[in-house]
């Protein structure tokens, strides 16, 4: 996959726990991708707690960032401004801060893909009124 993809905890955690409902789905798409997957720190806070019962999970979890196969490309304190606005944006839904700066991640760069299986996504709008594009298990 030639895009840059930005990825979500549901997918990270779907691609390490075999009885996840997507688990076939994001191994497949893990395996296809040709460089590093961007993430946030809220996004591993997520999954490093999601995987915290799950035997290996938070190994398999470290292997993938070591092995830079996750990349962390966000910075909160230069973002926080925007990232607060965003979640203040969408209080209904509600937004979560891994959500606010996944958003952010993809305002920042442009060409993006956003890897997910939160349906909020479809709900969320960069640079204001922008569809985010995504790669989901219901596109």
């Amino acid at each position: 996959m030639g895009k840059t993809v930005i990825v979500d905890s549901g997918v990270i955690v779907a691609a390490l726990l075999q009885r996840d409902l997507h688990h076939a789905w994001a191994k497949a798409n893990l395996e296809r991708m040709t460089g590093a997957c961007l993430t946030c720190e809220a996004v591993l806070s997520e999954c490093f707690y999601l995987l915290e019962k799950v035997f290996d999970g938070r190994e398999r979890l470290s292997v993938l960032l070591e092995r830079e196969i996750l990349r962390v490309d966000f910075a909160l304190p230069d973002h926080l401004p925007h990232v607060l606005q965003l979640i203040h944006r969408y209080h209904d839904t509600p937004m979560s801060l891994a959500d606010a700066c996944l958003v952010r991640m993809s305002e920042l760069h442009g060409d993006a893909l956003v890897w997910t299986t939160d349906h909020d996504f479809e709900v969320y709008r960069r640079n204001g009124r922008q569809k985010i594009p995504l790669l989901s298990p219901w596109w």
